[in-house]
Order: C-alpha cells, then structure tokens, then sequence
C-alpha cells in the first residue's frame, strides 16, 4: 500500500503548479538575470514578479523581501546581519527563547563565543514563551529579539505581536521564523509588527534551497556573504530563478487558499486526534494541548514504547519522533527537554503532522496502523 506521509512539517511536496512554473527556467530559459540582454531582462523581471508574490502572502511591500537559499540562511543573515552590524555599539546582547530551531540556536551560539551576550528565556509545559518573560530579558544593549512564531514540534504559536510591541518600546528589533507558520495560518508582517521575518520554500510546497528575508523598509543589516550588489547587497550572487519563481508561485497559491486549507488541516489533524484517542483511551497525551497550535500539528505520547520503534514497525507511516533513543538511554529533544517532559514519556512521542492534500482515508487508515503497532510492541513489553 503507498505510504501515508504525515511528516508535513518536516518537509512538503512540491505542489504541481509549483513544478510547472520552474519548468522553463531548467531548460530553454536560461539567462543571467545581471544580463542586460533581452534573456537577462527576461529573468529579472520573474525575479521581480515572484518578490512580489512573497511579499503579498506576507502583506510586505516587494523592496522589502530579500530572497535566500532557505531558512536557514535568512535565520542567520537576521540574527549575525543584526549584531555585526551592532558590534562596534554597546549594543551586544541578544535574546531567544529555549524552543527555537537550530537555525537559531546556532547564529546565536556562534555569536556568544565571539562575545556577545545571549539570555534564552523559557516556556510554559504547552511550549508558549511568555512576552512577559521577554520583556524582563530585555536590556539597553539588547539588539535583537529573535521568537520563532510557531514550535516545528509541538507546534504552539508565540505572542509575537505583545514580544514585538515590548521590543520596539525600547528600540530592539524583532525577528521571527516563521519558517513553520507560512503556509498553515495568517503571517502578515504588519500584524505582527516584526522588523524581520524568515521562511523557508520547502515547508510550503516550493522546492528545498530557497527561501526569504523580510526586511522592514529602515532595518539596517550588514550581509553575511559579500560578493557583487544582488539582493540589494544582503545576498549576493546569481540568484536560482527557477527556484525563486518557485517560491513565488506557492506564496500565491497560500495568499489565495489559505483559509481552506487552514480549516482542512485542522479537520484532519482533529479527526486524527479522535481516532488514536477513541482507540488508546486516556493512556495517550498530547503535547500542547492547551496552547494555540497550528493547524496541522499533532505531537502525541504514546505509552509504555519508544517512539522510534513503532514508526519503524508501522512501515506504512512516514512521522518524526521527539527523542533520540540510542542504546536504551534516550536523548529528549530541546523544545521537549523545555516543556518539561519526563524522560519516560518522551520516550514514546511521535510527531504527526498533516497536510493540505492528506485526506479522511488516509488518516484513519494511519490511525490504525499507529494503534496497532503500538498494541503489539506495549503487549511484548
């Protein structure tokens, strides 16, 4: 039977409207889009065309989207941009919380070993930073809040707006990632008042290798590449085209169909919820539960088995697990580790994470191969 993909999280498909469109720019279109040439001007203009698909699924003006090779980089070129530009000031201290990804972690690690000062503020047992807890890190020389809008685990959203509002009271700038949150609910810079916003194309069915850095019109940076003037100087380089009309194509697709495929999400990840909880009883738990999650986000526990070993017995559903399990010791992950999951449970969790085309079918059949799976492996225990 073909497997049922519920890892949406993890990565998406390239939607087919989306391969279409890139077609040309992998074959017979093949200019430089520096070139001054007809082909060159050709490319640049679709360069121009997608900025501003970007930035109308963001509701940002086209000049302030800075396009990258994913979110990665845009994480970096934000947080390292913001703080080197900073580093001759007084200016040297930045704040994250203790459930973002390592695209944050590791900017902000890096710059702590150069120097700089990193306050990580923590979460409640659903994964929600308090912005009050951010409002008491902040310092006179912080430069830079960087708050993930949305957990890629158990999926809560942060009060970005409230940590922004704080941040801007005293002059610090504020980034999110919303390398998670694109695509699955409302991300619109202005409502939430962030100066800078990263995403990534393959969380929203554009390919892997590209993504974007919003850039609010004033926010200065300096770029983390150097080489020739592209990107308004913040990413130099020939850019991807066809990955870039990519990138632009599945923001429209979002700007046109979100709110249906926000409502379809939840339907599925909901009716994915009441099957494993009708079969299993209260012995599962769901992590956030009480938090505001997004749409498509089921992290769940699963008793009394490890993780791992039931995604491996149910070869017919492609999910993520929380903890790493190696030699019967078990390694929870950060954003677990901060919500305060005992080890014992950790050990049984498993990330299930729907998309815009998983459908009833697939879900219930998931259900079940999950359930018995788990029956099989507690019974042997």
């Amino acid at each position: 039977m073909t497997p049922i993909y519920l890892d949406y999280n993890a990565t998406t498909p390239i939607d087919p409207a989306v391969r279409e469109a890139m077609l040309p720019y992998l074959g017979e279109w093949f200019g430089n889009p520096s070139s001054s040439h007809a082909q060159g001007r050709a490319w640049a203009d679709a360069i121009e065309d997608a900025r501003g698909q970007v930035a109308e699924m963001l509701g940002a003006a086209p000049s302030e989207i800075v396009f990258t090779a994913g979110g990665t980089e845009s994480n970096n070129l934000a947080i390292l941009g913001t703080m080197t530009r900073e580093a001759s000031s007084t200016a040297r201290h930045v704040v994250i919380s203790s459930i973002e990804h390592p695209a944050t972690i590791a900017p902000a690690d890096f710059l702590e070993r150069q120097g700089y000062a990193v306050s990580i503020v923590g979460c409640d047992k659903s994964g929600t930073v308090d912005a009050a807890d951010v409002r008491a890190a902040l310092r006179p020389e912080t430069a830079l809040v960087s708050i993930l809008h949305a957990n890629n685990e158990v999926g809560s959203m942060q009060p970005i707006r409230e940590i922004a509002d704080a941040c801007h009271e005293q002059r610090t700038l504020m980034h999110t990632d919303a390398a998670q949150s694109a695509g699955k609910v409302p991300v619109r810079v202005d409502d939430l008042a962030v100066d800078l916003l990263s995403i990534a194309g393959h969380k929203l069915y554009a390919p892997k290798g590209i993504g974007a850095l919003y850039v609010r019109s004033g926010t200065q940076l300096d770029p983390v590449l150097h080489g020739a003037g592209q990107e308004r100087g913040f990413r130099p380089g020939t850019e991807n085209t066809a990955y870039i009309v990519g990138l632009g194509v599945a923001a429209e697709l979002i700007t046109n169909g979100l709110a249906e495929a926000q409502q379809h999400m939840q339907a599925m990840r909901d009716r994915l919820h009441a099957a494993l909880a009708s079969a299993m009883g209260e012995g599962l738990s769901v992590n956030g539960m009480d938090a505001e999650r997004l749409p498509n986000t089921l992290s769940v526990n699963f008793p009394h088995i490890v993780g791992q070993e039931l995604l491996e017995r149910t070869s017919d559903v492609f999910a993520s697990t929380g903890a790493a399990c190696h030699s019967g010791t078990t390694k929870l992950s950060a954003t677990l580790a901060a919500i305060g999951l005992d080890e014992s449970t950790a050990r049984g969790t498993v990330r299930l994470s729907v998309g815009r085309h998983t459908t009833a079918k697939e879900v219930d059949r998931a259900a079940q191969s999950l359930f018995a799976a788990w029956r099989e492996l507690h019974a042997a225990s």
